[in-house]
């Protein structure tokens, strides 16, 4: 049952209603204690970690009477059942994401597979291919652009984009990996590093 069992790639409520991704489970290097890591799918999309025991833990309802949720984090799906809850637009990323504001998946045309940011996010750093990793980040609409999102990429493909208007900074993101697939398409990029 995947309420008690959590894995990565899955999506749950916390019980004040936003919703998170699970990137994985892990092990504390010095307590050997099992931690749930995991990613908020609204504002930042900043990164957590939790005790495991406390993650898949009953609400305290002594503490929060008002909550009707069972758990802490209660399973909501999986990243690949179209489950991902991602913000509308940058100027509701500070409001707690519900299925609700979800996002439309993405579509690319020449495939018709269909992509969310997350998964866009997770094919980009899997792949070594600067061409496919251009042709995901065309996917992204301007309204999907998050901070977290260009560093996380840039850091990837280890060159910086200055601080600057976030949608400057995509568009930096993109004109850099075009002209680096496009070096590597040509066989330059290799007879450089000679």
């Amino acid at each position: 049952m995947p309420q008690n069992n959590p894995k990565s790639g899955e999506i749950y409520r916390h019980f004040k209603n936003k919703m998170y991704q699970i990137i994985g489970i892990v092990t504390h290097s010095e307590t050997r204690e099992k931690m749930v890591c995991y990613q908020a799918l609204y504002g930042d999309y900043g990164m957590y970690v939790r005790p495991y025991d406390m993650f898949i833990s009953e609400v305290d309802h002594v503490k929060y009477p008002e909550v009707e949720q069972k758990y802490r984090f209660e399973y909501v799906g999986c990243a690949g059942e179209g489950a991902v809850a991602t913000p509308r637009t940058l100027e509701h990323a500070a409001e707690p994401v519900t299925l609700e504001h979800a996002t439309e998946p993405i579509h690319s045309p020449a495939s018709e597979e269909k992509f969310d940011v997350p998964t866009i996010l997770n094919k980009f750093l899997d792949t070594d291919d600067l061409e496919e990793k251009y042709q995901l980040v065309k996917m992204i609409s301007e309204d999907d652009i998050t901070e977290f999102l260009v560093d996380s990429m840039a850091v990837s493909l280890d060159i910086i984009i200055p601080e600057g208007k976030l949608i400057d900074r995509f568009d930096e993101l993109k004109s850099a990996l075009k002209t680096k697939a496009k070096y590597e398409a040509d066989g330059i990029g290799s007879r450089l590093r000679r």
